[in-house]
């Protein structure tokens, strides 16, 4: 189903992977990969918001340190190379990256000009900058890691912005959940919502801490709101 197509920044070029669905044109939605690059988890998402009727793509953000990484959970030694990617990785440039894929998929010929982006765990975090740094249209958090350092960025947020907190998450401590909603609850441009029970990576199909309930829960009021803020 997936296509690569090739992005291109002053740096250099990188890849995406690219799902494209039935209509000739569609808003584009951005998918923000986890710490394991843009593994199959990350290209069975994009490809199901193509099946929802989007112009998805997951960009390589790992490439200026490695590219073409793809790793999974599953194992200790792929853990270990995850936190030395994430350890390495570049946040500012990250994003940068990121408005890259947003320039280039709203110039793609299926793109309706409309795009959305949607980011887990590292990409939870990409995410919120991504709504509050570029000029994409709305984006999704799911649980974003670090976020509780990166509120007062809130100022500059003039699109909508959804946020999935995971409330047993080991990567966000209650503090920092505090600190967090506390912060951008009463946003006018932020939609939150909070999964009891829950810990970390919980929509991670095949992940330790999956839960098929609450990760469809959290997809379709994902794309509810992908269909108010960008149809």
């Amino acid at each position: 189903m997936g296509e690569r197509i090739s992005i291109t920044t002053p740096d250099g070029a990188f890849s995406a992977y690219v799902a494209r669905p039935a209509a000739a044109k569609a808003p584009a939605v951005v998918v923000i990969q986890e710490i394991f690059g843009v593994n199959q988890v990350m290209r069975d998402i994009t490809d199901g918001l193509a099946a929802q009727g989007y112009l998805a793509v997951c960009p390589d953000l790992f490439w200026r340190i490695e590219p073409d990484i793809d790793i999974t959970d599953q194992s200790e030694a792929e853990w270990k190379r995850a936190f030395e990617l994430f350890n390495a990785f570049d946040v500012d440039q990250g994003v940068k990256d990121i408005q890259a894929t947003i320039k280039t998929i709203r110039a793609d010929a299926g793109c309706d000009g409309k795009v959305g982006a949607v980011g887990f765990c590292l990409g939870g975090q990409l995410a919120f900058l991504t709504a509050t740094r570029t000029d994409v249209d709305a984006a999704v958090s799911y649980y974003g890691v670090g976020l509780e350092n990166r509120v007062p960025e809130a100022e500059k947020l003039t699109r909508p912005l959804l946020l999935h907190i995971a409330e047993e998450d080991q990567f966000v401590p209650k503090e920092a959940q505090a600190v967090i909603i506390a912060a951008l609850k009463d946003h006018p441009q932020v939609e939150i919502h909070t999964y009891p029970g829950r810990d970390h990576a919980f929509a991670r199909v095949g992940g330790e801490h999956y839960d098929e309930a609450d990760a469809k829960l959290a997809g379709g009021r994902t794309l509810q709101f992908f269909q108010r803020t960008v149809g």
